[in-house]
């Protein structure tokens, strides 16, 4: 019986031994899988270790997606600018540097006006100087000898906003009453008239002959009037 139980014991003893070994080597694997699992689970993903400056582009700000979109500051300052430089509507130079017309800088010629009879004709002044010259005012009128004839007057209403800069080759225009159309005025037929123009201090010296349309022109002094010279004749300003 003793060696019996001592046979037991000892087969116990054997069974509890490789019992403890396998429970040691099983822990030893699952304490490695632990190992393992975290740093897995701690990896980061391509799109979460991608840098910001991939998503946006240069000189801009990320848009939805990585769309590049434009920095309004990158365009600040940048305004484009057009126009005014110093120079007038005909594309000479600054109006107060530019000599004014003299008579022997222009050419003179008269047109009768579409209308019957003749109330108004048209003086047409062309710069032919070479150079850019500013015409003043508005034509002085001698329908008749020079130093006798009476002065035409200047119709206020017509008088542009701007000065008058021709250059070389280009025309101004004036619009001029010579009379009302009346059967009985006091009214004189004139083949040619002297124009004469202004300076900056006052009327120049010399004067244009012009010669008057085919026909001649009847002429009434006290009803004649005139226009300041523009650049284009203009509805209201230049009917009197």
């Amino acid at each position: 019986m003793r060696i019996h139980r001592k046979n037991t014991i000892a087969a116990a003893v054997v069974a509890a031994t490789l019992s403890l070994g396998l429970t040691a080597c099983g822990g030893g694997g699952t304490d490695a899988k632990s190992a393992e699992s975290p740093g897995a689970a701690k990896a980061p993903s391509a799109a979460a270790s991608q840098p910001a400056s991939d998503t946006a582009g240069t000189g801009g700000t990320a848009g939805t997606g990585g769309t590049k979109v434009a920095d309004p500051a990158a365009s600040k300052g940048k305004t484009s600018t057009s126009g005014g430089s110093g120079k007038n509507s005909t594309g000479g130079a600054d109006s107060s540097k530019v000599p004014a017309c003299g008579y022997k800088d222009v050419r003179i010629t008269a047109a009768k006006a579409d209308e019957t009879p003749t109330e108004h004709i048209v003086l047409t002044a062309k710069n032919t100087s070479g150079h850019s010259c500013r015409l003043l005012q508005y034509p002085l009128l001698a329908f008749g000898d020079i130093q006798t004839a009476k002065d035409i007057p200047a119709v206020a209403k017509s008088k542009p906003a701007t000065a008058i800069v021709l250059q070389a080759g280009a025309p101004a225009y004036a619009n001029v009453r010579v009379g009302l159309g009346g059967a009985h005025e006091n009214n004189k037929v004139v083949r040619s008239f002297n124009v004469n123009l202004f300076a900056a201090d006052g009327p120049a010296e010399g004067s244009v002959v012009v010669t008057a349309p085919a026909g001649g022109l009847s002429v009434d002094e006290a009803a004649a009037k005139t226009g300041y010279w523009t650049y284009e004749l203009r509805n209201g300003a230049d009917e009197f």
